[in-house]
């Protein structure tokens, strides 16, 4: 019996979880080459910034920072009827964010979440509870 190695976390956008409250989470492939997967292995590799959008039945991650190279659009692999169920989330004014990058296996794999964006003073909310439990205020 084969045991599974369990992808371990390449990157995280931190960011995104201030930014956004976030809903249910889906993990997609990638259409990468050899040189942006050597990237990526070596944790050269910035989620910051980038966004998923659905062009044409297809998702596509946007603005993705690979080492010294400049932001570019790779796609993204779901089927057909995860990308229609973020497709309809989307209508409802809500955004494709990418989480986290896996990338311990074999495959390389993008985690995304719809999420809802904050308002400011959510933002401070969650600062202000952040520093509770460090225990800034106690």
């Amino acid at each position: 019996m084969k045991k599974r190695k369990v992808a371990d976390s390449v990157t995280i956008n931190r960011k995104a979880r201030f930014d956004y409250v976030l809903g249910d989470e889906l993990t997609v492939g990638m259409v990468l080459n050899g040189p942006e997967v050597r990237s990526i292995r070596d944790h050269h590799v910035q989620l910051k910034g980038s966004f998923v959008t659905i062009r044409g039945s297809e998702l596509w991650l946007n603005n993705l920072t690979l080492g010294a190279e400049t932001a570019r659009n790779i796609k993204l692999l779901a089927t057909r009827r995860q990308i229609e169920a973020l497709e309809r989330e989307k209508v409802a004014g809500s955004t494709i964010v990418p989480v986290k990058l896996l990338g311990g296996s074999r495959h390389i794999k993008l985690v995304i979440a719809v999420g809802k964006g904050k308002k400011k003073y959510d933002k401070r909310e969650t600062i202000k509870k952040r520093d509770f439990e460090r225990g800034k205020y106690s």
